[in-house]
């Protein structure tokens, strides 16, 4: 019989017990927390901010474009209105005049019968009177049916036109509420995306900025285009000094004075108040109103920017533009490098520079402020 060989016992080692047991688990050490997530960097969140701000300023300057055409609806509804009331009463005095001649006609006052007494009168020179008359008579009769009709062609029409413009005001006042609806949904984006930045981030927006804004100004004066003084037309001072009178008053945007204004309300309130009447929008003023290079620059003058001509200030000289900048800003005085450059128009192209001019003296703080509106921004009202 053979021998079998007996294995030797297994060593449970130190992580069992004297059973062979291993020991219950040791609980888990908890996860370090994840670290926070980056912030979003500053110089793409300064680009989306611009495009909003622009977005915001295209659709006010629509919603600006409307009123003001609304505007000139109810004026000329107004005047409309003035003639067809005039068209209707004289239309009532032809009719009255043509119910006067049925009436004469109806009793045998008729160019023949008239005649024919005529022929029967024993005085010719009498006759030759009468037929006078009778010639008077019938030119006065031809002349009652062809103003009847007349008048009622001229109160047809009049009224036809006034319904158009009524239909046009209805269709703009519907037009006007739906881009003050677009307005504020833009600021409200704005809004929410500055309500969610430190302030660290938000001063850094306004470094980064006003950084990008002093190289374009830098640049714009390397090229020559601010090298030049110019002295301004007699108008063209009147609008400076109405402008700078305005530094201090809040952005309100539509606003055109005399407590608040937006872009475009602030140049042509001045310009207005200089004794010329410009379109209302940057857009209309940089369309119709004379364009002139920038190196040839006077104060007075308007620069726009954006490509789609969105923003609009008020050029006083030595670089300087008096600008409603944005939401959440005041009228304030800025490098006209401010924002991106289009161009500049001339309100009075004819108008010759003064002999002598001396700019006016900037209050204190004129500088101050933001050019970007970012902190707050001023939701729509109206």
């Amino acid at each position: 019989m053979s021998t079998s060989a007996i294995a030797a016992p297994v060593d449970p080692g130190p992580s069992a017990d004297r059973t062979g047991k291993p020991p219950p688990a040791a609980p888990a050490a908890p996860a370090a927390p994840a670290p926070p997530a980056p912030p979003q960097g500053v110089a793409p969140l300064l680009t989306e901010l611009q495009k909003l701000y622009q977005q915001t300023e295209e659709a006010t300057e629509a919603y600006n474009g409307t009123a003001a055409e609304l505007k000139r609806r109810t004026a000329q509804a107004k005047r409309l209105g003035a003639a067809l009331a005039a068209a209707r009463t004289a239309l009532s005095d032809s009719r009255d005049a043509a119910g006067r001649l049925a009436r004469e006609q109806y009793r045998e006052r008729s160019d023949f019968s008239g005649y024919a007494r005529l022929l029967l009168a024993p005085d010719p020179e009498h006759l030759m009177d009468q037929e006078h008359l009778l010639r008077r008579a019938a030119t006065w009769r031809a002349t009652t049916v062809k103003r009847l009709a007349t008048a009622e062609k001229r109160a047809d029409a009049l009224a036809s036109e006034s319904r158009k413009v009524l239909d046009r005001q209805r269709a703009l006042t519907t037009r006007r509420g739906k881009q003050r609806d677009t307005v504020r949904a833009r600021l409200g984006v704005v809004e929410a995306k500055l309500a969610k930045l430190s302030a660290a981030q938000l001063a850094e927006l306004a470094r980064l900025e006003q950084q990008g804004t002093a190289k374009a100004q830098s640049a714009l004066a390397a090229s020559g285009a601010l090298s030049s003084v110019r002295p301004p037309s007699a108008a063209g001072g009147t609008a400076v000094r109405y402008a700078i009178e305005q530094l201090g008053k809040p952005y309100v945007w539509g606003a055109e004075g005399p407590d608040s204004f937006d872009c475009s309300g602030l140049t042509s309130r001045a310009w207005a108040r200089a004794g010329l009447v410009i379109p209302r929008t940057s857009q209309e003023q940089w369309r119709q109103l004379r364009k002139v290079p920038l190196n040839a620059l006077r104060p007075g003058d308007l620069v726009v920017y954006f490509p789609k001509a969105t923003h609009v200030a008020l050029y006083i000289g030595n670089g300087l533009v008096v600008q409603a900048p944005r939401p959440g800003t005041r009228v304030k005085v800025s490098p006209v490098a401010s924002n991106p450059l289009l161009g500049a128009v001339r309100p009075d192209p004819g108008g010759a520079p003064l002999a002598d001019y001396r700019g006016p003296r900037l209050p204190d703080g004129a500088t101050e402020g933001s050019d970007t509106g970012y902190g707050s921004s001023s939701a729509p009202g109206q």
